[in-house]
């Protein structure tokens, strides 16, 4: 496992070594991270940098006696552990809030507020912003979930006061200049038009719909076609003012500087912030009740299949075996139950997954694969085959020990920079869970007994699947795609 369970947008990693992004990524608007990375906006780390960030480790022992709980003498509350390593810091923080204070009718402004925040701030345009955090070699990085807004810096220590002014700079006084916001815009629109035509979008889409309709959970967080085109400036500067405000801030720092040094550094960058946010309220929802399926068709050679359910959340006292569970069923990779019956068995496709995705308001799980287009049917039925048998059988001893042993063991590599370790200081947080949680986190996997993993066996998948199958018609799989037309002379 790449990090501890569900960063990001608290989708686990289960079946997503291989990923950077989690979560909220894969269910609503992977092309953003695409285009993230063309744009280079946020990613202005050098080469020597890079080396820099993959040399940072901090074991989970090391960090768990190390993390520190600070306030500074403004009152702002952080995780902190003071590592010095090599001389780097790297904070996560994050607003409580997120794509679900998007108004109604405009779903996409938190997420053209994190794509504008470093486009120009104070008396800086967009440009020489963004030659600043060139030259420093520093990284800063804004987004969106649906119940956070995050923002990630990273530095050099000899450049973290520049570092630290810039992301103030951001967060207090952002331009959203006309030709910066239409160009961002702009780009938003054309990743939305391509999800048109792309079958995972379109079923992460309409499973999202299908389990929970009209609530905020239920939009996309990039926003619609219909949607980005109406948002203005003012929208965006009344989300700032409602959400980035000190009551909901979570902090996490991992790095080479002293908790006095620290301290003040984080009065200067959030202290002039709101004393506290204005948040609409946001009513629970349990996911729609399974079994339910729907077809998007699209004419292309590979069907994509995403399923899932009611889930669990995260301060659930059965989380722990729930997570363990999955992870035998579609959350270990090349061990999981579900790899084993589609690939190996049967060779229908070449990976999928399954996971728990845990939110404020609500929790699910979800997996997904792609087939060829006349295997579909096929596939569906192993899996749901394989997911009848583990609710109704539940895990064998074996395999809970295997995972259990799996999941303490892979810790030391979840949490082996300082990024990910900061990363997983402030998930911790948002999930409510203790300071020592990496310290007792192994206890409580060992504790989940063959009893408790069938329990949640059953709770989790006893009652069938929400499924979205995007792709050719049955009828028409077997057939090769029509040819283009010809114009005639």
């Amino acid at each position: 496992m790449a990090r501890e369970e569900a960063l990001g947008d608290r989708l686990s990693d289960q079946g997503y070594r291989y990923r950077q992004a989690r979560g909220e990524a894969f269910v609503t608007h992977s092309f953003l991270r695409a285009r993230h990375f063309l744009r280079r906006r946020h990613f202005v780390l050098s080469v020597a940098t890079g080396a820099a960030l993959a040399l940072a480790s901090v074991s989970p022992s090391q960090a768990a006696a190390k993390i520190q709980h600070l306030v500074s003498p403004g009152g702002i509350e952080a995780w902190f552990v003071q590592d010095a390593t090599v001389p780097l810091i790297a904070m996560e923080y994050s607003f409580a809030g997120g794509s679900a204070q998007d108004p109604k009718d405009k779903s996409g402004v938190a997420n053209l507020v994190g794509d504008l925040l470093d486009e120009g701030s104070g008396d800086l345009d967009s440009k020489t912003f963004h030659e600043r955090l060139d030259r420093r070699a520093i990284e800063l990085s804004f987004s969106a979930t649906r119940d956070t807004f995050r923002g990630s810096l990273r530095m050099l220590r000899d450049n973290k006061d520049e570092a630290f002014d810039l992301l103030r700079s951001a967060l207090t006084s952002p331009h959203f200049d006309t030709a910066d916001v239409e160009r961002i815009r702009s780009q938003v629109i054309s990743g939305l038009r391509r999800d048109t035509t792309n079958p995972s979008s379109l079923a992460s889409r309409k499973f999202l719909e299908m389990a929970f309709g009209d609530h905020p959970y239920g939009q996309q967080t990039a926003g619609a076609l219909e949607s980005v085109p109406t948002i203005t400036v003012a929208d965006m500067k009344d989300y700032v003012g409602r959400i980035l405000a000190k009551d909901t801030l979570k902090i996490a720092v991992v790095g080479d500087v002293d908790p006095a040094t620290l301290g003040k550094l984080l009065d200067h960058t959030f202290g002039s912030l709101p004393a506290k946010a204005t948040l609409t309220p946001v009513p629970d929802v349990e996911a729609a009740k399974p079994p339910q399926r729907a077809f998007v068709p699209l004419d292309v050679p590979q069907t994509v299949i995403t399923f899932g359910g009611p889930g669990v959340m995260r301060s659930d006292p059965n989380f722990m075996a729930a997570y363990v569970v999955n992870h035998i069923l579609g959350g270990g990779g090349l061990s999981s139950r579900l790899y084993r019956e589609v690939r190996e068995k049967r060779g229908l496709a070449y990976s999928v997954f399954e996971s728990l995705l845990w939110m404020e308001h609500s929790a699910i799980f979800i997996g997904n694969t792609g087939t060829r287009a006349d295997r579909a049917g096929d596939t569906m039925d192993a899996i749901e085959k394989e997911v009848r048998r583990i609710a109704d059988e539940g895990p064998t001893q074996k395999e809970l020990d295997e995972a259990k042993s799996y999941l303490k063991g892979s810790q030391m590599l979840a949490l082996d920079t300082s990024s990910k370790l900061a990363q997983a200081l402030l998930q911790y947080q948002q999930d409510k869970l203790p300071i020592d949680y990496i310290e007792k986190r192994n206890g409580i996997v060992d504790a989940v007994t063959l009893d408790d993993a069938k329990a949640a066996a059953k709770r989790l998948w006893g009652q069938g699947l929400l499924t979205v199958i995007v792709g050719r018609a049955p009828q028409a799989a077997a057939q090769p795609a029509a040819a283009p037309a010809t114009k005639s002379d």
